[in-house]
């Protein structure tokens, strides 16, 4: 099987699983919220991980472990109890629902057709959130959300990133009140995420119970996914520019095997590690079948099977029909060149035997 949908998930890393190992096993499996001394080590495994993965968010704020990116978003909006808000178009469902669910005035930010939110969108008098964010899961466009944020500030709102697909692989995002990430999308376990919240903004708990995380998300924590979230994190900033070096060159063979294919989104403010493209005519579905082999996506993961075109494709004014034409390729850090290029060639080609 060639893997080719790193945005639904990223391999494990090997080094964040031998991290885990030991904290799975009989030396480390104590709660670490136990005081005692096996607790106590526990604990101290935790603290380790935390510092980490706030190296690849900005200074200046705390980290809050949630089960995922999903649980850390509703713990932001839902925590905060917005009564206005905005939402870019090509939000993923789990700010769109959540911000419909939580009772507030939803606005939404159109994108243009390359997928990308005006700089200086308008914000309306009266909104308490912004969220935008910072690399689509979909189509891999880069928002400008320094910019974003300050407009936010400007209207006197709060500015919410999910960055689950852009943390560990560019900046963080300057400007974020708050912050949504997920290990399992920077080749760390399933299962953990955090949210980063800026020094001075307060939240109310969603879970509540034995008064963990600083009292705003209780439940007895993991010290193996939290070890290897750290692990993860710390990989991605000691191969920072070798990973992004590494994309790029996949970036650049699939431009020139796929030429005749039309990219969804912008090209040049876009995370070179997606690649969203359509043919006009395609049977998608057929394809998949033809290239079973070949582990890629129809859309986003979450939204695949639901039988709906993609609100991210159709926000950039494409038919339901050309929605319905794409596909999407994810790829990263162990992505092999040769056999990446040998699955683009047969996609090609089961694309014209069609």
């Amino acid at each position: 099987m060639i893997y080719l949908d790193y945005q639904a998930t990223t391999p494990l890393a090997p080094e964040a699983r031998e991290a885990m190992l030991y904290w799975l096993g009989e030396a480390g499996f104590a709660n670490p919220h136990s005081p005692h001394r096996p607790g106590r080590a526990a604990a101290a495994a935790v603290a380790v991980a935390r510092e980490s993965v706030a190296g690849i968010l900005p200074p200046g704020g705390r980290v809050t472990f949630t089960g995922g990116a999903t649980e850390a978003i509703n713990l932001a909006i839902q925590g905060l109890r917005p009564r206005r808000i905005a939402v870019s178009a090509i939000e993923h469902a789990a700010v769109l629902d959540t911000a419909s669910a939580c009772g507030a005035v939803v606005d939404v930010l159109p994108v243009s057709a390359e997928g990308l939110v005006a700089a200086d969108a308008e914000v309306a008098p009266g909104t308490d959130l912004v969220a935008v964010m910072q690399v689509n899961n979909e189509i891999g466009t880069v928002q400008p959300v320094a910019a974003l944020a300050a407009r936010a500030h400007e209207a006197g709102a709060l500015f919410l990133c999910d960055a689950v697909q852009g943390v560990g692989k560019m900046a963080a995002p300057e400007g974020a009140d708050m912050v949504a990430i997920s290990a399992h999308k920077i080749y760390g376990p399933k299962g953990i995420g955090a949210l980063w919240t800026r020094d001075g903004v307060s939240l109310n708990p969603l879970i509540h119970g034995g008064g963990q995380e600083g009292g705003l998300r209780s439940g007895t924590l993991s010290p193996a996914l939290c070890a290897g979230f750290g692990v993860a994190a710390a990989l991605c900033k000691d191969l920072w520019i070798k990973d992004g070096e590494h994309v790029e060159a996949l970036w650049q063979i699939a431009r020139a095997i796929l030429p005749h294919w039309t990219l969804n989104g912008s090209e040049a403010q876009r995370w070179h590690g997606n690649l969203n493209i359509r043919r006009d005519g395609l049977d998608v579905a057929r394809l998949m079948s033809d290239c079973r082999d070949i582990a890629f996506s129809a859309g986003s993961a979450c939204a695949s099977g639901s039988g709906r075109p993609s609100h991210v494709l159709t926000a950039l004014g494409l038919s339901a029909q050309q929605a319905k034409n794409s596909i999407r390729l994810g790829f990263g850090r162990y992505t092999q060149s040769g056999e990446f290029a040998e699955a683009l060639k047969r996609i090609d080609a089961a694309a014209d035997a069609q």
